[in-house]
């Protein structure tokens, strides 16, 4: 018999109440995956296991794997307690992946059952399986092939696959935060740190209209599709702001190298009232320190008092790489966006804006007469398993 054991990492660390809060949101989150997938199955969770059990074991330890909080899935073979019944299964394992000069290991461990220890049980299924394979050797540091072995007071498990998984915590552990969405490359990184940290995550985008690319707000729903594929059967919803107004405002204003302060203080006002309506805990961007002139310190500290809304920055002490890196691993990483840009940046930036002149320059604008109105222009989508749909 197979059944799919899932791992799950720092939960191990909360108290037996928290503890079991989270694993049973995380199980909660498996069932959504998998009925997303149409895979019939059932959960059981013995301390310090899930597992589930279902005729398709590879699509669901597949499916295990992506959902936030687990660690690893494998396929196991479910055995009776005891040596003997290990060891045949591990035999079994090993004769499919271990050739003759292939060195290997048995990986062991032993909880709730009598009679026999993790060592004991590791020589004894080593020994089987050289009794099997007698070509093969023992090399415990580096081995070629590894059998991993448990003997619990459920039963036996036997597997040797791990798929790894994301990690984190369990989607929904942590409440509601607010993501400013784009185009781009970052900002779909920062939203799925956050989700993976237990975050329950809602979007806004900023539409730049006639003042942005024309791809922009198609990349933008592909990002927010893509994303929701992470938290299946779960709905995640996108406002889109029209900035349109505000643009118009500030590319007429006399002095262009503030433009990029005055857009981020803007977006992060109207963002706030968003957070304020929903109730979101914070919001989320993907300013990364010093990669572009309004993320570097100095213009932070000057943008950061637009909200009374705390800003999340997962990605401030990221490498440009590293993010791509994770925007290829989740699946947000487009090679060829098409169009974009945004036009109202100007060609030589404040990278050092002072406070007192860009206070000034927003008590000139109206800035929260301008934000006002930008609220009442929002479009609501929502996504579910990768399809995206305008919901008003």
């Amino acid at each position: 018999m197979e059944a799919v054991m899932v791992r799950y990492g720092e939960i191990f660390l909360k108290s037996e109440t928290v503890k079991r809060r989270f694993i049973s949101i995380m199980k909660g989150n498996i069932s959504l995956a998998l009925e997303a997938e149409g895979l019939a199955h059932r959960i059981e969770t013995p301390r310090g296991r899930v597992l589930i059990y279902g005729d398709e074991t590879r699509q669901i330890a597949a499916a295990a794997a992506r959902t936030f909080g687990v660690v690893s899935a494998s396929v196991c073979t479910m055995t009776t307690a005891d040596i003997e019944g290990i060891a045949a299964a591990a035999v079994e394992h090993a004769e499919r992946r271990l050739l003759p000069g292939m060195s290997f290991a048995v990986r062991a461990r032993r909880s709730g059952v009598a009679g026999f220890n993790s060592q004991e049980l590791a020589a004894a299924v080593g020994a089987a399986v050289l009794d099997r394979i007698p070509e093969a050797r023992v090399d415990l540091t580096a081995p070629d092939y590894e059998v991993f072995v448990e003997a619990r007071e459920f039963g036996g498990l036997v597997y040797d696959e791990k798929i790894a998984g994301p990690g984190g915590l369990p989607y929904g552990t942590q409440d509601e935060v607010m993501a400013l969405l784009s185009a781009g490359i970052d900002s779909p990184v920062a939203s799925w740190l956050m989700m993976r940290r237990g975050c329950l995550m809602v979007h806004v985008h900023m539409k730049s209209g006639r003042f942005g690319g024309a791809d922009e707000e198609k990349n933008v729903l592909q990002n927010h599709a893509r994303l929701s594929r992470w938290v299946p059967g779960h709905l995640l919803d996108l406002l889109v702001v029209d900035m349109e107004p505000f643009f118009e405002v500030i590319t007429a204003l006399k002095e262009p190298r503030y433009r990029c302060i005055l857009c981020k203080r803007f977006m992060l006002r109207v963002a706030g009232i968003l957070a304020g309506e929903r109730g979101a805990y914070a919001l989320v961007n993907g300013d990364n320190l010093g990669q572009v002139a309004s993320q570097t310190l100095a213009n932070m500290v000057v943008i950061a008092p637009a909200t009374s809304v705390p800003v999340l920055r997962p990605l401030i002490g990221f490498d440009k790489e590293e993010v791509v890196d994770r925007a290829r691993a989740i699946g947000t990483f487009e090679a060829h966006p098409g169009s974009i840009g945004c036009t109202v940046a100007p060609r030589y930036p404040s990278t050092a804006a002072p406070a007192a002149t860009i206070m000034k320059l927003e008590e000139e604008i109206d800035a929260e007469s301008l934000a006002e109105r930008a609220v009442g222009t929002v479009r609501r989508f929502r996504a579910k398993n990768g399809v995206v749909e305008e919901v008003g």
